[in-house]
Order: C-alpha cells, then sequence, then structure tokens
C-alpha cells in the first residue's frame, strides 16, 4: 500500500499541498513512450511564426517545458477561457472563472511542429487523463486543454487524441478539452519563466524538475539547453 503524507509547503503565491509518496512508486497513467502523430503535420518550408496555447496543470512546469524545446521562440504564462476582468491569478485561484492556467506557445513551424508540440505536451507536461487537476492541484483551473487558434490545429488535436485513445497509450481516456482560442491574458511578472528563478522552491523540486528532466531524455532532439 501506498503511503501519503500532507506537507504544506511555501510556494511563492501559492498556498499549494504537495503530496510525496513516502512508500512505493509513483504512478503514472502513461503505459509506454507517446507515438508520433499519425496524420500529416510536416515542418514548413520557411521560417515563421506560429502560436499554441496549452493548459496542463500549473503553468509553471508547463511554461518551463517548452521554454527547452528546439524552435520555440517565446513562452508566456496566463490564463485562457475566462473573461478579461477575472484573468488574475487570486481570482483564477477561486476555480470559478471559467480560465484555466495557461501558457503560450510561440514557434517556428519549420523547426517544430504543432503536432510535436503536441506529442511533448502529452508526454512529460501533463497527465491528460487527470480531470480537472494535476498532480497535487486540484479544480477547473487546472484542467488540461488545447485552446485551437484555426481549424488545422483542431484537426490534429482531435485526430491525435483519437490516436493515442485507440492505442491504448495511458491506463485511461485523455480528457484534455479541445476548444477554441477566445482570448489569452498574460498572467503577472511574477510567473513568467517562474521556475528559473525559483530553483529551490519545494514544489518546483518535486513537481516540475522532473518534467524537464524528462523531456531532455525523451525528446534529445527537441531539447535546448
Amino acid at each position: 500500500m501506498t503511503v501519503f503524507r500532507t506537507y504544506r509547503l511555501p510556494c511563492g503565491a501559492r498556498g499549494c499541498v504537495l503530496f510525496l509518496a513516502l512508500a512505493s512508486l509513483a504512478c503514472s497513467s502513461l503505459r509506454g513512450q507517446v507515438p508520433e502523430y499519425a496524420g500529416a503535420d510536416p515542418l514548413a518550408a520557411t521560417s515563421g511564426k506560429e502560436t499554441a496555447v496549452l493548459a496542463g496543470g500549473c503553468f509553471w512546469g508547463v511554461d518551463a517545458v517548452f521554454r527547452h524545446v528546439r524552435g520555440v521562440k517565446q513562452v508566456v504564462s496566463g490564463y485562457s477561457g475566462g473573461a478579461a476582468s477575472t484573468a488574475e491569478y487570486e481570482e483564477v485561484s477561486t476555480g470559478r472563472t471559467g480560465h484555466a492556467e495557461s501558457v503560450k506557445v510561440i514557434f517556428d513551424p519549420s523547426k517544430v511542429s504543432f503536432a510535436q508540440l503536441l506529442r511533448i505536451f502529452f508526454s512529460v507536461a501533463t497527465d491528460p487523463t487527470q480531470l480537472n487537476r494535476q498532480g497535487p492541484d486540484v479544480g477547473t483551473q487546472y484542467r488540461s486543454v488545447i485552446f485551437y487558434a484555426d481549424d488545422a490545429q483542431k484537426q490534429i488535436a482531435l485526430d491525435y487524441i483519437q490516436q493515442l485513445n485507440k492505442a491504448g497509450v495511458f491506463s485511461g481516456p485523455i480528457v484534455t478539452q479541445v476548444v477554441p482560442l477566445n482570448h489569452f491574458y498574460s498572467a503577472e511578472e511574477y510567473h513568467q519563466d517562474y521556475l528559473a528563478q525559483n530553483l529551490d522552491n519545494p514544489y518546483i523540486i518535486y513537481n516540475d524538475l522532473p518534467k524537464l528532466h524528462a523531456l531532455k531524455k525523451e525528446f534529445p532532439g527537441l531539447y535546448k539547453p
């Protein structure tokens, strides 16, 4: 039997609760390596700029993962899914605004494709089988979402989720929402690149640094220091 103890630790502005396993191995819904997208999403012939907006739990870790992906030009932590009037951390943390903690990823499609970003997202940035939570964080603001910018992104996201569910890559069905991007609101400055500025934060150590280690191990060709 796995034994858990609850620790209340300072996590910046977040009064988060960490659940640290004191016995047994941590469980994961991932049964094996996430396969490449089976459809067509080739790299662009010329350099350019495209945007992906993804939500997969606390934005600190998701932000950090995509900052270390080759071809990504910029990453911004923020909020999507709610109104401008409630796009503020304390409001979003109530879970009643409709917002999800999200990251805006601006990338060069000649270096990395949208489908490759989704593969990284499903592999190391989030557990897409967790509904309205991610690890120790619980609430609709931590739900898994792909906010698509156009019909092409929508189709790739839907097809990829169907592919992964059919292949039984995860131990449960993927609950990631695929919804249109209406607006993205940047989060407060202290949330930007939070991991790099807070490497000694217990939340970062236990929840987010392992994501970077997994990115480097599983995607050496796409990893950038």
